[in-house]
Formats: C-alpha cells, sequence, structure tokens
C-alpha cells in the first residue's frame, strides 16, 4: 500500500481550499488530483486536521465470540469441511467467511491432511 502525502501538503491545500481557491486550480498548483483535495479540505472542516488516518493494524478475530463453539463442533465431527463449519455459523446467526473459518482453525493449530486416492 502506497504511503500517504505529508501532512504539510495537505494542510496547504485545505487552507488554500479555505481561502476560496478552486479546487482544481488547488490540485494542479500542488501536482495531486483534485479528490483529494476536496477529501483533504473536508477533513480540516471536520476535524480541524487534514492528516491522514492511522494505517494498517491489528485486524479483529471475527470469530472470536464462536470460539468455544467451533472446537467443541470440531471435537464432536472432526471430518466436518470448512464449508459446512461455515454453513453452520450462518444458521447460527454468524456471517463469515471461509477465509475467517479457517484463520480461526490455523489459530488454533487443528489442519485438515488430505489422504491419497489410493487410502
Amino acid at each position: 500500500m502506497a504511503r500517504p502525502y505529508s501532512n504539510d501538503l495537505r494542510e496547504r491545500a485545505a487552507r488554500l481550499m479555505a481561502e476560496g481557491m478552486p479546487c482544481r486550480e488547488v490540485a494542479e498548483l500542488l501536482q495531486v488530483a483534485p479528490s483529494s483535495v476536496v477529501k483533504w479540505a473536508q477533513r480540516q472542516r471536520c476535524t480541524g486536521s487534514a492528516a491522514a488516518k492511522p494505517m494498517g493494524g491489528v485486524r479483529r478475530a471475527v470469530l472470536a465470540g464462536e470460539r468455544d463453539w467451533v472446537l467443541s463442533r470440531i471435537k464432536q465431527a472432526p471430518d466436518l469441511t470448512l464449508a459446512a463449519l461455515r454453513g453452520e455459523l450462518i444458521e447460527r446467526g454468524t456471517t463469515v467467511s471461509l477465509w475467517a473459518v479457517w484463520k480461526l482453525l490455523q489459530t488454533e493449530r487443528i489442519t485438515f491432511k488430505k489422504k491419497s486416492a489410493a487410502d
């Protein structure tokens, strides 16, 4: 992901817009997109700063509340597929992706090994 523009540039663009300069002129002067200038000016008006929001961070586990249920369900039926487990979670009212189910199982070190066709 690209880095955000500097706060100095953002503040200058927002100040020029506040002084009445049209956004396209500000964008051309600072060599940025007009949409960026508009967003920075809006952020300046709403929050008092045109600074970028923080990037990155830790994503919370979507299934943290269902962890105990999922683990007990896997103990009951260890051959459940991810799709079947996801379907049961949806029936319980938790809409999740296959990736979220897989990520929970990976975090718990629960793996499913493929068996060869000859077995």
